[in-house]
């Protein structure tokens, strides 16, 4: 794995080091509403949550820093690696509240979209989030993404139930326009509007 940087944050290969900076990046319980992992509410919690990320198979995660103050932000990953399809996907992500609405998730993603496709010479990038999660939808639409479907009954929620998942997808021949709407999203953005 290799290091990202952009001018609002840097994704590092996930480490055991990074564990106390995911702990104080997960501020919120909202963050972890969607997502398959519980929020670490201590330092143990922090620690058994990095070392699942980087026990699973086929799961390259980085820690989110921001560039500033180096402070972790959140994670986010590559997973459901393929080499032979040249085929992978982004997700596994969240971000401290205080990053929320901020240029952080857009750089970082084109970040991952720019390294997957022109380092990593992948021709199709894929994103699954819950149907119920809105929000995460409309993010990956904002990248370029083309939603493919729904996969019903696809995994099942911390809370027992049944989740239908919504699959975007992005194709190398999609990405050059992708990376300009990108790049002009972020052009003279600041990167920590609203961070305090």
């Amino acid at each position: 794995m290799t290091t990202l940087n952009g001018r609002c944050v840097r994704l590092e290969p996930l480490a055991p080091r990074h564990a106390p900076g995911v702990l104080a990046a997960a501020d919120d319980d909202a963050i972890f509403t969607w997502l398959s992992v519980a929020r670490p509410r201590n330092l143990d919690e922090a620690e058994q949550m990095v070392a699942t990320y980087l026990n699973r198979q086929k799961l390259e995660t980085h820690a989110q820093i921001d560039q500033r103050s180096g402070e972790v932000l959140g994670v986010t990953s590559y997973y459901d690696i393929d080499e032979t399809l040249r085929t992978r996907a982004i997700g596994h992500t969240w971000l401290s509240r205080r990053a929320w609405r901020t240029a952080v998730n857009t750089e970082a993603k084109l970040l991952l979209l720019t390294h997957a496709f022109e380092s990593l010479d992948c021709v199709r990038i894929v994103w699954q989030t819950d149907l119920r999660n809105e929000r995460s939808q409309r993010a990956i639409e904002r990248l370029g993404a083309v939603r493919e479907g729904v996969l019903r009954k696809h995994r099942i929620r911390r809370d027992g139930t049944w989740r239908d998942t919504v699959t975007y997808s992005m194709l190398d021949e999609e990405w050059p326009r992708a990376k300009q709407r990108l790049q002009a999203r972020l052009d003279g953005r600041d990167c920590y509007n609203g961070m305090s």
